[in-house]
């Protein structure tokens, strides 16, 4: 084995793994099963925000924090 067969074949297996690798992701990204699991996912983010977390200051009232001064 010389030195361009080795190039070509590294490059030509890379080539093929990665086509294979991005068809099984999107296979698996738009198999119908998966749906209902992808759907609670991207639900349950939004679950429990109705409003600001109470650690931040709402931006429509002024900062209480006189340290700055």
């Amino acid at each position: 084995m010389d030195h361009d067969f080795t190039v070509w074949f590294s490059k030509s297996f890379g080539l093929f793994y990665l086509i294979a690798l991005s068809v099984i992701i999107v296979a698996y990204a738009f198999w119908p099963s998966n749906k209902k699991r992808f759907d609670e996912a991207a639900q349950s983010i939004l679950g429990d925000e109705d409003k600001p977390h109470r650690d931040q200051p709402d931006r429509d009232q002024p900062s209480r924090d006189k340290s700055w001064r």
